[in-house]
């Protein structure tokens, strides 16, 4: 009955009351009436959905879209986007349109990163990026990103998350927890996480030979969770660093990660980046 009582309206009309719904809201209408399809499709309702700096991100593409309405480019932006010469990643979210970046490890900043003794720039082939960086040996670990929240979407908490891959060689990483830390004007909140999943037996080990260490440690912060890595869809694993609000002012968001105390010897971290992405 609703639906009836809304297609007897003037298209532009309709048009306007559906942008103030949401993207899924608007796919419904137009499979649920052929006579609304038309008003929910248009560039109107689709305008409403994408960014307000729509112009300033269409700008920072590495190549080119290709699109014939505002519905079509909606969709293409909820599908990864490279941006920034092709160092990060733009993403729409498809039930909320609030705004995802991912920094790859290129855009963010890794201690002697560029030292061949240490790390080694290579590529991968499940990385929507050109280059990811493996490390070979080092023993202190220093990872910084830096966001600023104009690029983001308002009045939204979002979380910080460092996407990985572990070599089948990889050692040291899951003995001495890393500080996490997000600072946002002057103020830090900070945690600690693990690099690599433990099984139940290593984590067993690790409490023999590394426990007055990793206490140390968590004396550092001042919430030592000891965050472990998670699986994701794409087939790569994410840490989260922390998370932020995004409020009305323009402020720089610093996410970092780095081992504190212990110093301890590891290797076989692939690093794609740091994702910053709505939590809700």
């Amino acid at each position: 009955m609703a639906t009836r009582s809304l297609s007897m309206l003037p298209e532009d009309c309709i048009s306007a009351i559906v942008s103030l719904t949401s993207p899924p809201d608007a796919c419904r209408l137009m499979l649920a009436s052929s006579s609304l399809r038309s008003a929910a499709e248009s560039d109107i309702v689709w305008s409403r959905f994408l960014p307000s700096d729509l112009p300033q991100l269409l700008s920072r593409a590495h190549t080119q879209l290709g699109f014939r309405s505002k519905k079509e480019l909606f969709f293409q932006l909820c599908d990864s986007v490279l941006i920034d010469g092709g160092v990060s990643s733009f993403t729409l979210n498809k039930v909320s349109g609030k705004k995802s970046f991912l920094l790859s490890a290129r855009a963010l900043s890794i201690s002697l990163s560029n030292e061949s003794n240490h790390w080694t720039w290579t590529t991968h082939s499940t990385s929507r990026f050109s280059e990811v960086i493996e490390l070979k040996t080092i023993s202190n670990l220093e990872i910084e990103g830096r966001i600023g929240t104009q690029d983001l979407s308002p009045n939204t908490t979002y979380g910080a998350y460092l996407i990985i891959k572990v070599s089948d060689h990889a050692f040291g990483l899951d003995s001495i927890p890393s500080e996490t830390s997000i600072s946002k004007d002057e103020c830090a909140i900070t945690n600690t996480a693990y690099l690599c999943p433990m099984d139940e037996q290593k984590q067993q080990l690790g409490s023999l030979f590394f426990m007055n260490r990793r206490r140390m440690m968590e004396k550092r912060v001042v919430e030592g969770e000891g965050r472990r890595p998670s699986k994701r869809g794409d087939g790569w694993m994410e840490v989260e660093v922390g998370e932020f609000f995004v409020g009305g002012k323009s402020e720089m968001v610093k996410m970092s990660l780095m081992e504190v105390k212990g110093h301890q010897l590891k290797g076989g971290l692939i690093i794609e980046g740091i994702e910053v992405r709505p939590k809700c």
